[in-house]
């Protein structure tokens, strides 16, 4: 029973994760699933380092917990505003995961570093082919005020706002699916402003291009990588 158990954890922690993983970057075991759920090797891209000084220091829930009870967005009110530090970014790119018997799941994302050359942000929209759901997923620091959410308005348009689902040891994971409204936002916009609230309950803020997005998301991904099955 223990170990049917910890196969069904394995699996959920699979369809989270998989998408953010390369191949070349394997740490973790081969999960192997009885359902019809994506297969894979994981690895977390683990992200060192926050958005700068001035985020708190509130730890956040790790080794598999939820990331917040309350939904975000709920109300409450920060006592003041900046700006992270400077972030240079990638360009927009896709890859794409296969696995036999299963549909292709491909990832558009962009990332972010700091001077430093530490990461700071990453965001990936995940697709599976033929299926309309699209999922956008954002990996950001630890020390946030995890009720808040994350905020993100592209250009003058109205914001979304998106619930930490998940966090790690150095690394918090916030998830949900992207309308075609917000595709569509995505596809047409020129930048997209992404706030977060820190343990001082103090937004900050980063901005990043979208130029590329439409372009790369309807292209030709850069690499392909497939997964086979152990029997």
């Amino acid at each position: 029973m223990l170990r049917h158990l910890s196969r069904v954890l394995a699996c959920y922690a699979a369809i989270i994760l998989i998408p953010a993983v390369a191949a070349s970057e394997q740490r973790f075991s081969r999960f192997r699933c009885s359902s019809l759920l994506l297969s894979a090797t994981l690895l977390v891209l683990l992200m060192s380092g926050g958005l700068g000084p001035g985020y708190g220091q509130q730890s956040p829930p790790t080794g598999g917990s939820q990331a917040n009870d309350k939904p975000a967005g709920q109300e409450f009110a920060p006592r003041g505003q900046r700006m992270a530090r400077t972030i240079k970014y990638s360009d927009w790119s896709k890859v794409c995961f296969k696995t036999p018997g299963t549909s292709t799941v491909c990832r558009t994302s962009i990332s972010g570093k700091f001077e430093t050359g530490q990461s700071a942000v990453r965001i990936d929209l995940i697709e599976r082919e033929g299926d309309k759901a699209a999922r956008l997923q954002l990996f950001l620091p630890v020390g946030l005020y995890l009720q808040a959410g994350v905020k993100i308005t592209i250009d003058q348009g109205a914001p979304y706002r998106i619930p930490y689902i998940w966090c790690l040891t150095n690394t918090c994971i916030a998830a949900d699916l992207a309308d075609p409204g917000l595709l569509k936002e995505l596809e047409t916009g020129n930048s997209l402003l992404l706030e977060v609230v820190d343990s001082s309950v103090l937004t900050v803020s980063t901005s990043l291009p979208l130029n590329q997005f439409a372009a790369v998301r309807q292209g030709t991904p850069s690499r392909i990588f497939e997964q086979a099955i152990d029997e």
